[in-house]
């Protein structure tokens, strides 16, 4: 049996944060805000992985109204809803995530996001695939606001 999940989100930038995208820190003269540590890339996979499991999506279960989640990270969280995933009887097919930023560069940390995702969901590299692309200088992410991510993902009965 197959189960199919997609995520979306949207972060703006600030000063005085770090960058973390995918679980990893990139360097950036600004981060992203947020209640947790504001990973768009990470936020994107719990949500397509909540919402293949029919589990809803992440502020039903970490709420930024919960001072517990107050700069969380979010590989934590991504690794609570894993754990639900699994305890289903699935296993990750792939996930094909696209990052939607004008700044950083992302080319360069493609590779070890892809490697942090895939021991988040106990997958292989090969089953995560990480893209980023901008948005021609349009709209907020193209105006340097912020950052946008989505995922996609494939559940596999184990």
């Amino acid at each position: 049996m197959f189960r199919i999940g997609q995520g979306f989100d949207v972060h703006e930038f600030a000063e005085g944060r770090p960058l973390i995208l995918g679980g990893i820190t990139i360097p950036h003269e600004r981060g992203l805000v947020g209640h947790s540590d504001a990973d768009v890339l990470l936020h994107t996979v719990t949500d397509a992985a909540l919402g293949a499991i029919g589990e809803g999506d992440i502020g039903r279960h970490f709420p930024d109204t919960d001072p517990e989640w107050k700069d969380a990270d979010s590989a934590k969280l991504l690794e609570h809803i894993w754990k639900m995933v699994e305890e289903r009887g699935y296993k990750l097919g792939n996930v094909d995530c696209t990052i939607m930023a004008q700044r950083p560069k992302m080319a360069p940390y493609i590779s070890q996001m892809q490697n942090r995702i895939a021991q988040l969901l106990n997958a292989e590299p090969s089953q995560v695939n990480v893209k980023a692309t901008t948005t021609e200088k349009l709209g907020f992410v193209g105006r340097e606001e912020g950052i946008a991510a989505m995922a996609t993902i494939l559940l596999v009965k184990a």
